[in-house]
């Protein structure tokens, strides 16, 4: 399963390769951002970061720089 994830604001694109069952917040930590910081958006529909990753393409809000 791939998901590409667009980082605002910096426009930064990351792919997520992971197994079904995977979380938003299991691929966000494994790309070394805190999902406390993020907001995760699918066609302007907020996602929890507990949701199963389902979607081929989401949106993330950095709240705080990466690092």
């Amino acid at each position: 399963m791939l998901c590409r994830f667009t980082l605002i604001p910096d426009g930064g694109v990351l792919i997520y390769q992971g197994r079904p069952g995977d979380t938003y917040e299991a691929a966000l930590l494994s790309f070394g951002l805190n999902p406390d910081a993020a907001l995760i958006f699918c066609r302007g529909r907020s996602l929890p970061q507990d949701k199963n990753i389902e979607e081929e393409e989401v949106v993330i809000f950095l709240a705080s720089s990466r690092g």
